[in-house]
């Protein structure tokens, strides 16, 4: 039965390769145009399913090579579904370790020496006899200078008191301006409906996220404006920019993928298209 799984496999990534070879694309040109790993495509012509994980990834991966080769998705779908899953009762069990057994004694006596010696130290601790409470300074009052008419009340300044540290002049202003949000700080919120390749960097090239995305999934993220984003399956992508929603307009290209760049304002444009490897 292992044999016939692994032949199914094999004979998809045949398929797939010679579909690829005859289009005169490389593994790298076709990871380009997919926006993916040369890898996975390599483990999808090797039948190395097992390395892409999860079965709705595999599918996922499956049909959308299958689209770009010109290669019909439901069938190749239909062959890897039939084929057995792997034999799960060949998995390698570690065995137990033999001192492990000693391990709870030593936890133990190591407890209990623990006990001791923090008894010890509360009995021998001196004890800290009570302070008597300062008693409060006095306000002293400051005449406001030139204020020396009758009548006039003098502006009762209070004393700091011993060992307080009065704070300086614009301690809560500068505490209210580090909470505020950076300036060109974007916050990016993705919902997915569907599986949807994703990569998102930030204005300094810093990757912020780069995968597939699972069905009914979210991810938020924080970066530097202006955002440089990729996706694989736009129309099953709502996003949200700072709380607002974002729209693409006339950027999802035909095979639902979309490259643009978001900035702060969550204004949309085009990203410049990356040459393939053989361009």
């Amino acid at each position: 039965m292992a044999s016939e799984a692994g032949g199914d496999a094999r004979g998809i990534g045949a398929r797939l390769r010679g579909a690829r070879e005859r289009r005169g694309l490389t593994v790298l040109q076709a990871a380009e145009k997919l926006h993916v790993d040369a890898r996975v495509l390599e483990a999808l012509e090797t039948g190395n399913f097992g390395a892409l994980g999860a079965l709705v990834y595999v599918r996922g991966h499956l049909r959308r090579y299958a689209e770009l080769l010109g290669e019909p998705p439901p069938e190749l779908s239909e062959v890897y579904a039939t084929a057995p899953g792997p034999d799960l009762t060949r998995i390698p069990h570690r065995e137990p370790d033999r001192d492990s057994s000693l391990v709870v004694p030593a936890l133990i006596v190591l407890g209990i020496f623990a006990a001791v010696g923090l008894l010890w130290w509360v009995v021998t601790l001196p004890g800290v006899k009570p302070q008597p409470v300062a008693a409060q300074q006095p306000v002293a009052a400051v005449q406001t200078p030139g204020a020396t008419a009758e009548g006039q009340t003098a502006a009762a300044v209070p004393l700091p008191q011993p060992g307080v540290l009065a704070a300086p002049a614009g301690t809560h202003l500068a505490a209210a301006t580090a909470s505020a949000a950076a300036p060109g700080e974007a916050r990016l919120a993705l919902k997915f409906s569907a599986v949807s390749w994703v990569e998102v960097y930030d204005a300094g090239g810093r990757r912020l996220l780069a995968g597939l995305s699972a069905p009914d999934s979210a991810r938020t993220l924080s970066g530097e404006a202006p955002l440089r984003v990729v996706l694989g399956n736009a129309p099953a992508v709502t996003m949200q920019l700072n709380g607002r929603p974002v729209t693409l307009g006339g950027l999802v290209h035909r095979d639902h993928s979309a490259r643009f760049v978001l900035d702060a304002a969550g204004h949309v444009a085009p990203a410049p298209s990356v040459p393939g490897p053989g361009g």
